[in-house]
């Protein structure tokens, strides 16, 4: 059976439609053009995508279709030769405050795994790799000490000194000081730790050959714990994963994951933000200083002891009571909210009003100042404090979904990485870096991949949903696409339409409702519906390729 080249469409009737005819080629792009409320829309969305979308639905099983709901056929006599059809409208569909540019794009869950795979764990206390060690780790530090450099290898241990000679041990290291085993009495030194090897730095073969066997009992008397003590520091090494003193989770990627239990912040279930005091309502005109009553609960007799106390004693620290609050500095705003013992701070405060709310007042006062704000937890990043504590490049995955997606595309391709990284992360790296492009293309390189995908414009969700199409390389399909241009610089047409170009290259067929001149022009297919709006409109006036119809600009085809 021959390949259904067009989409035949028979005495469409939907609203304004004057029952039309058309053949529209397949795999190419086409556009529908013409005045507002001439019935573009009702052909392309009303009419061809809500057929494909039907004719879809109706191939599942019924107990699916159930969950579904009947959808209607449109008003047409045939449809032939319409492939399965996705619309990308203006409108933000998606309620979900967990949603963001990233999870829509899947850019983010190719980060989850880039950091998954090659992140490196870092002890929030010393700021040092953490990692399982191995033997070779330890031999690899003591050779980097200089020349002559003494050093011993220590365990904790729970013996005594008896069990440790029978075994073989001969000193242990008590506070600082080395002692023989012998002269220890029956109950040992607190704290002590016994000395597995005790050697002067040569970096000799031999010595690392000795060194191997002695680090070995030291991981197995240690309970795979060691150290190495040196008069200027002592290193620990675990063959665990863990660095002073903490257990640390290993990198997966659902530790990444703030819409999943394992990764998500406890205090604010991944949503970034919690029900508490809104700093904007705290302080609504930014412009004021702390004088001018800028924050507006301290204003009053009653409620303003903390202003005046602020006042009173703000030399003493050096705090800026005329300066407007938006010049203040950070650690300065800090201080405005957990005080001193100076002055009460905000913190405070609100918390004395909170253990009075049995009176009605007290209670009205902050409904007043209750909202939405920034997880006091995690900032915001949503994300337990151990997702941030991995990091790739020098940043953590939260400090990336912050960055502009231009600069976040920047760094992605600068990334320094080893041999075994890149064979690691090579196909991930250029999945993200594809997705960022198009996303740059459609001219959203300005929005972070943090940004909540409901606060998006009509015109913005279109293209990010449009970069998510050409992100999941489908073919055969039908795209129909409402203006994806408005809202966008004339400077980016270009780009938007390669990304165009690329989906029906792909093999797909590209139906779009559009005015911009540009776009018109690049298309392979021109359908111009008219000649007028609403019940003068409905009809066919022109089809073809662009040449063929400014070639003849009075035909009527319809």
């Amino acid at each position: 059976m021959a390949k259904q080249e067009y989409i035949s469409i028979k005495n469409a009737r939907v609203h304004n439609l004057k029952g039309i005819d058309l053949e529209i080629p397949r795999g190419k792009l086409v556009v529908i053009t013409g005045v507002s409320g001439s019935g573009k829309s009702s052909l392309a969305f009303d009419t061809i995508y809500a057929e494909g979308e039907r004719r879809y639905v109706e191939s599942l099983s019924s107990y699916v279709r159930q969950f579904l709901g009947r959808m209607n056929k449109p008003e047409v006599d045939l449809i032939k030769g319409i492939p399965p059809a996705i619309a990308i409208q203006q409108k933000v569909i998606n309620s979900n405050p967990r949603s963001t540019v990233g999870t829509t794009t899947e850019v983010y869950d190719y980060l989850r795994l880039l950091y998954a795979r090659i992140g490196k764990t870092y002890s929030p206390v010393s700021g040092r790799e953490v990692k399982r060690h191995t033997v070779e780790d330890v031999i690899e530090y003591i050779n980097s000490l200089e020349d002559g450099t003494a050093a011993s290898i220590l365990v904790d241990t729970n013996h005594t000194a008896e069990q440790l000679i029978s075994q073989g041990f001969s000193r242990i290291m008590a506070g600082k000081k080395f002692v023989r085993l012998s002269e220890v009495g029956k109950k040992m030194p607190k704290k002590a730790k016994l000395v597995i090897a005790h050697i002067r730095v040569d970096h000799s073969k031999e010595q690392n050959n000795r060194l191997y066997d002695s680090i070995e009992t030291a991981f197995y008397e240690g309970e795979n714990k060691l150290s190495v003590y040196t008069d200027s520091e002592e290193r620990m090494f675990s063959k665990s994963f863990e660095a002073d003193g903490i257990k640390f989770t290993e990198p997966t990627d659902k530790l990444f994951a703030f819409n999943n239990p394992l990764g998500a912040c406890p205090t604010c279930n991944g949503y970034g933000r919690v029900l508490g005091i809104d700093p904007d309502l705290v302080i609504p005109d930014q412009s004021l200083s702390i004088y001018e009553d800028a924050v507006l609960p301290w204003r009053g007799p009653t409620m303003g002891y903390p202003k005046r106390e602020l006042i009173m004693n703000a030399e003493k620290f050096g705090f800026p009571i005329h300066t407007p609050y938006f010049e203040l500095t950070t650690e300065q705003k800090e201080l405005l909210w957990t005080g001193n013992e100076y002055f009460t701070g905000l913190n405070k405060f609100f918390k004395d009003i909170e253990s009075q709310v049995y009176k009605v007042q007290f209670r009205v006062m902050l409904s007043r100042y209750r909202g939405k704000t920034i997880c006091p937890d995690c900032h915001g990043t949503r994300l337990k404090p151990e997702a941030n504590w991995v990091k790739v490049g020098g940043r953590s995955i939260s400090e990336l979904v912050d960055l502009p997606i231009d600069e976040l595309y920047l760094f992605i391709k600068g990334l320094k990485l080893n041999r075994t990284e890149h064979q690691t992360a090579d196909r991930l790296i250029k999945e993200i870096t594809t997705r960022l492009e198009v996303i740059m293309n459609v001219g959203l390189g300005y929005l972070t991949l943090n940004r909540q995908s409901n606060t998006l414009s009509g015109g913005e969700s279109q293209r990010i949903n449009l970069a998510t199409s050409l992100g999941s390389a489908l073919v055969g399909s039908l795209y129909v696409l409402d203006e994806p241009s408005i809202g966008l610089h004339s400077s980016d047409t270009a780009k938007l339409m390669k990304v165009l170009r690329q989906l029906q290259q792909l093999g797909n067929t590209v139906i779009i409702v559009e005015h911009d001149e540009e776009i018109i022009r690049q298309a392979d297919y021109i359908i111009d519906i008219g000649p007028a709006a609403g019940s003068e409109g409905g009809q066919v006036v022109a089809t073809g390729t662009p040449e063929e119809i400014m070639a003849h600009p009075t035909s009527l085809t319809g």
